[in-house]
């Protein structure tokens, strides 16, 4: 059942609608649009880059027509995502946009001259991405999706799902932006007396021993970080958390659906199609940094009673009360 429907951006001030051009595409000539994605070719993880289409389609862009798209998959994995940007810089593409904040680091070292739009990032400012909110400064803006105290967010309400738990594990990737999304889910497992084991995972191969490893440590639940590597393998996480019945947290959308226990987090799929009007006003001349970054003012709490009937989990009515979607 559906309680209430996500969406809301917060642009820090206004969009202006700048005057001089910025790497506008001559006249005449359809503009290219590359875009750098976390999905593969098989069509896993690519809602992001389906909802842009859908964004530029409103705004009376019509693919093939008025712009071509240039997609970099990393089929799910962080590595590939330099030389993706790479491939991008040297086919001269119009503009960039980066549907997954673990590649935003690739697309900002690739080129200082080709307008980025972040479709998805997280901790822009504090990772030096951009300059402010307000005034991204140099080639880069869009929209900050993943913001300060999420993380935490999470964990409080994975804790609150359960009967007191005292031990949790949390799946990592490697990366500079994962050591802040860790940093701050352990700020927040110390306020909230919780002990949490730290575990990094590369591949999909990893999988299957790192949650026997959090079981060997004594989690009692379980929550991923961020990035198109935890979107690629949604469904073998929530098979492997039933397996060894551990309640779960995701940051992907998809998750509970895959049979996680909760997802909580922005409507990252509206970004992406938000995104589109950022790719309208630079084809149209606007300048990256005068476009202020937006943030979500809505988050999303879906909750999968399926999987915790199954776990014979008891949900707390304070917590279904506030769920945005219940999976039954």
């Amino acid at each position: 059942m559906t309680r209430t429907s996500l969406g809301g951006f917060v642009a820090f001030g206004f969009l202006a609608t700048a005057v001089l051009t910025f790497a506008q595409p001559p006249v005449g000539r359809v503009p290219r649009i590359g875009v750098l994605s976390g999905g593969s070719t098989l069509g896993a993880g690519n809602g992001c880059t389906n909802s842009l289409r859908k964004g530029l389609s409103a705004l009376g862009y019509i693919e093939g027509q008025k712009y071509h798209i240039e997609l970099r998959q990393s089929e799910g994995r962080v590595e590939p995502f330099p030389q993706l940007a790479a491939d991008l810089v040297q086919r001269k593409v119009d503009l960039i946009v980066v549907t997954t904040a673990l590649a935003v680091p690739a697309a900002k070292q690739a080129t200082s001259t080709i307008p980025i739009v972040m479709a998805s990032s997280s901790y822009p400012v504090e990772q030096g991405v951009i300059t402010s909110l307000a005034r991204p400064g140099g080639n880069i803006t869009g929209l900050a999706v993943f913001a300060p105290g999420l993380m935490a967010k999470r964990l409080q309400l994975l804790r609150e799902a359960l009967p007191a738990p005292s031990r949790m594990a949390v799946l990592r990737l490697v990366g500079h932006l994962q050591d802040v999304y860790v940093t701050e889910i352990e700020a927040g497992a110390q306020q909230l007396g919780i002990r949490l084991q730290v575990i990094e995972v590369r591949r999909p191969e990893d999988l299957p021993g790192a949650f026997q490893a959090a079981v060997r440590g004594g989690a009692r639940a379980v929550m991923t970080t961020q990035g198109p590597f935890f979107n690629a393998n949604r469904a073998q996480l929530a098979e492997l958390a039933f397996k060894h019945r551990l309640p779960s947290l995701s940051g992907e959308p998809a998750a509970s659906e895959a049979g996680t226990l909760l997802f909580y987090g922005p409507d990252i799929y509206e970004g992406c199609q938000r995104a589109a009007t950022y790719v309208d006003r630079i084809l149209k001349g606007g300048k990256p940094a005068d476009l202020p970054v937006e943030q979500p003012t809505k988050y999303e709490l879906v909750i999968n009673l399926r999987t915790a009937k199954a776990l014979g989990l008891t949900i707390p009515p304070s917590l279904l009360f506030r769920a945005n979607r219940i999976i039954e």
